[in-house]
């Protein structure tokens, strides 16, 4: 090991990145826009003042109203490369509060663990990415280029925050990013695409024991549902179980008749909605699947001269894929190999992160960080101790390849 990896390690602070875990846990952001102080503004101040405190250079950006991104330089000097490490603010809701065995905003430790909500997803690798940077400054090695932390708010929701830090700029140079999310420190060099789409079929209202004198959007939404569902399984047998990211899926997820209104037993409804959450795997053209929809709409059309449905995509993430032999991957490779005397466990993201929109910048980007990939969103979320402090060795060996 040579000397330089030495001194980092003598810099890494096990204690820093528990205690600031424990911080971001306590400071409540899960967004709710109908109560005061609801939203990712206090920790962002904190971390404002924290990041300033240990010599980063700083920047506070409102999105909207209560609800900034916060942004820190640790810049060389030198010219060179741009690392980004981005880690999210807001948290999902703890939900049922008697679910919860320890207080979700406690940042209890407990065997090893530390709980609450945010632990795992993702403040606690936040937390690690900051302490990763605080290493490097604290160790003085010397490197070429700059890093930035992203610290964006709306992760949870429709990532306005890293739309915003795209908009402004920010990503323009940067070479590489790590999205630090948790993925039991495993190399995600690909995720799953989103569309999120609303689709309505319109009818007539009736009386529920007369309902040929109306036309009954329920049974025709049924019908484009069983289509969607054929489409589905075409595109599973199309493109086969993707190795990282398994299965693409077309899945309903919200059924509503009436749209408006009360509903009533004995009633047909003039209008029925049904919400799609689509996953999709490399190899699929959004496009392409959204004209595959139009045609099930237009097909069921002919066939039924009273079918009548609409399709609207409120948003649309496309799946990612780096190379494994890019720079940044192959850093945080020789990084874990360098940690763990082991060869990297490459993989997938399940989901969509604010890495979606970094790639659609043009930044490669690779996904890694502490945590139970099952953990996020549920109660009593955790993170083990041992990996985060993993997490902070991982990140900082992995900025220090990737800029010397």
């Amino acid at each position: 090991m040579t000397t330089a990896i030495e001194s980092i390690l003598n810099h890494v602070d096990e204690k820093e990145v528990v205690e600031l875990t424990r911080r971001l846990i306590r400071i409540k952001s899960v967004y709710r826009p109908n109560v005061e102080g609801g939203n990712e503004e206090k920790v962002a101040r904190f971390l404002v003042k924290y990041l300033k405190d240990i010599g980063l250079e700083v920047y506070y950006e409102e999105v909207v109203p209560g609800r900034p991104n916060v942004i820190a330089v640790y810049d060389s000097g030198l010219p060179g490369k741009t690392l980004l490490f981005e880690g999210h603010t807001d948290v999902v809701t703890e939900g049922d509060l008697d679910s919860w065995t320890y207080d979700p905003f406690g940042g209890e430790i407990s065997n090893g663990r530390i709980y609450g909500r945010g632990s795992c997803d993702t403040k606690g690798n936040l937390a690690a990415a900051i302490s990763a940077v605080h290493s490097l400054k604290k160790s003085q090695i010397p490197f070429k280029g700059k890093i930035i932390l992203c610290i964006p708010c709306d992760e949870e929701g429709m990532m306005i925050g890293i739309k915003e830090f795209i908009n402004n700029g920010w990503a323009k140079d940067v070479d590489g990013a790590i999205i630090c999310e948790p993925e039991e420190n495993q190399l995600c060099i690909t995720q799953k695409g989103a569309m999120r789409i609303v689709l309505k079929t319109f009818g007539k209202m009736a009386h529920g024991a007369m309902p040929l004198t109306g036309i009954n959007p329920v049974t025709r939404m049924a019908r484009l549902i069983v289509e969607l569902d054929k489409l589905e399984q075409t595109e599973k047998e199309r493109l086969g179980e993707h190795p990282y990211l398994g299965w693409p899926s077309i899945t309903p997820t919200i059924l509503q008749s009436p749209v408006k209104g009360e509903p009533q037993i004995n009633v047909v409804p003039s209008q029925c909605m049904a919400s799609l959450d689509i996953r999709t795997v490399p190899g699929q053209d959004h496009s392409q699947l959204r004209r595959n929809m139009e045609d099930i709409i237009e097909r069921l059309s002919k066939e039924d001269d009273l079918f009548s449905a609409s399709l609207e995509v409120i948003e649309d993430r496309p799946w990612t894929e780096t190379p494994k032999d890019h720079e940044v991957v192959q850093a945080v490779a020789k990084a874990y190999s360098e940690l763990t005397g082991k060869p990297p466990i490459y993989n997938g993201v399940p989901g969509a992160t604010d890495g979606t929109f970094l790639h659609l910048a043009g930044v490669p980007i690779i996904t890694t960080g502490a945590g139970d990939r099952y953990i996020p969103h549920h109660a009593d979320e955790y993170v083990d101790i041992e990996e985060l402090v993993q997490t902070v060795k991982l990140y900082t060996f992995s900025a220090l390849y990737f800029l010397k």
